[in-house]
């Protein structure tokens, strides 16, 4: 008896503390909060926001490179336009709306290259995905998501620099109205034209980045296709010459989105006007660049489609 109530007398005692925690009565917001989350953290990581001034320094310095190179188009257009006669510009063939894409595409693919693998690269690399990748939340919702907010990065960066050129172009000439009246129809085309790029670069940019953990590599990648691609090409072509030379020239990866720019300004840019690509139809050319976005957007959707639990 005495056995039994010594250790009865030594049993550890437990201690219950409250830690605050509460049962959830708000409202189940589901998918399309998760989609939404997924969306604007894919914004804020694409422009460093939210993160520290080192992650900041890339991509708005391409920004502002962007900016400055239609500052710069705008203002030489303008300067010649108020001191020789309205229309100079134009009769010299300076570069404007319709060849500002082409002068600009390299840097918009290596800005693309630099930030899309943020994305995509650190999620699958820390596991983050997993945790993402839990119901309501599927393996399309999330890819889906985050090209949505890719492309959105794009488009701004793809559109401001236009905008700021079309409002160079108009204060610069002598008489504004005039010129806006004249050349309105100009805006239409650049949206078109820089929603093509930004759905070409991002799709491209994010299938590259959703087979690496390491955004170096898929940057170093990306930049090594586009910048290689173009003088290899280039070369190649004008070598060949003839119906084969053509198609390879459709391999410069930087100038299928800058063809299509040409078809929906029915003019050929300063950068395309001498490539033997330009001499193909214009229907060739569009679904040249539908081919080489749908099918790599298919293949990322499929990747990450098999990684719903």
């Amino acid at each position: 008896m005495t056995t039994r109530q010594n250790a009865v007398e030594k049993t550890p005692e437990g201690t219950v503390f409250d830690i605050g925690y509460q049962h959830y009565d708000g409202p189940r917001e589901g998918r399309n909060r998760a989609r939404h989350s997924v969306y604007t953290d894919g914004l804020k990581n694409s422009l460093g926001l939210g993160r520290g001034a080192r992650a900041k320094i890339l991509p708005w310095l391409f920004i502002g490179v962007l900016v400055m190179v239609a500052l710069v188009m705008a203002l030489i257009a303008g300067t010649v336009d108020r001191f020789v006669g309205a229309g100079t510009a134009e009769a010299l063939d300076l570069p404007s709306h319709s060849d500002y894409y082409g002068i600009a595409s390299i840097i918009l693919f290596i800005f693309a290259a630099i930030s899309a693998p943020e994305l995509l690269c650190p999620d699958r690399r820390d596991g983050v995905i997993s945790l993402y990748l839990v119901r309501p939340l599927t393996g399309s919702d999330y890819i889906i998501a985050r090209w949505g907010a890719f492309f959105t990065v794009m488009l701004i960066v793809a559109w401001l620099p236009q905008l700021i050129l079309l409002t160079g172009l108009t204060m610069g000439d002598p008489i504004p109205a005039d010129y806006f009246l004249d050349n309105w129809l100009d805006i239409p085309k650049f949206l078109a034209a820089g929603a093509a790029i930004a759905a070409y670069t991002t799709t491209l940019a994010l299938l590259v980045a959703g087979f690496t953990t390491r955004r170096a590599y898929a940057s170093a990648f990306l930049v090594g296709l586009f910048v290689i691609s173009t003088p290899f090409t280039t070369g190649l072509a004008q070598e060949i010459g003839g119906t084969l030379g053509q198609w390879i020239s459709m391999f410069n990866l930087s100038n299928i989105p800058v063809h299509v720019n040409d078809v929906i300004f029915g003019e050929s840019s300063n950068v395309t006007r001498d490539t033997p690509a330009a001499e193909l139809e214009s229907w060739v050319l569009v679904g040249w660049f539908f081919l080489w976005t749908l099918v790599p957007a298919g293949i990322l959707w499929m990747r990450y489609r098999r990684l719903t639990p």
